[in-house]
């Protein structure tokens, strides 16, 4: 563009008569999208959100991340995918980004993933899931190895005569 014509944008733009683009949103909205788009990519939905494998993804959006009563029963014991809303509704942001990063837990929650995330993306992800509002919907507990479980569970990894 010719100095003229930069010249002359300016001058109409401080007569009022246009404005400059105003930004289209908040950090904490560019935020909310990406933890969205992390959550989504991540494939926290497809443990921690009732069916929502077995709905190929259809599962609305205001039931996602509630937990799920679908239980992961190895070695290790049984465990169940947590309500992230309740968690993430109950901690502030720096405890999130703490926790996440110091997370250790039972299969099949790929908690190294969580540990190597920046702090960026956790606050990403906790501002996002805390937009969706906490939920109370209790999961069952852990399960340890010799018990059975009375909730359905996946067997993981599979019985040797089945393998």
């Amino acid at each position: 563009m010719c100095a003229q014509k930069l010249i002359f944008i300016a001058a109409i733009m401080a007569s009022g008569f246009i404005s400059a683009p105003v930004q289209a949103s908040s950090q904490e909205s560019r935020d909310k999208v990406r933890g969205k788009y992390l959550i989504e990519i991540g494939g926290c939905n497809d443990c921690h959100t009732a069916g929502f494998a077995q709905s190929g993804g259809a599962t609305p959006e205001t039931d996602w991340l509630k937990g799920d009563s679908l239980g992961f029963r190895g070695p290790w014991g049984t465990t169940y995918p947590t309500n992230l809303r309740e968690l993430i509704g109950e901690i502030s942001e720096s405890e999130w980004v703490a926790k996440a990063k110091a997370l250790k837990t039972r299969p099949p929650m790929p908690w190294w993933a969580l540990n190597a995330m920046t702090e960026n993306d956790l606050v990403a992800i906790y501002r996002y899931v805390r937009s969706l509002g906490a939920v109370k919907n209790p999961v069952p507990a852990y399960v340890p190895p010799e018990k059975e479980p009375v909730t359905p569970y996946i067997q993981w990894p599979l019985p040797p005569e089945i393998n």
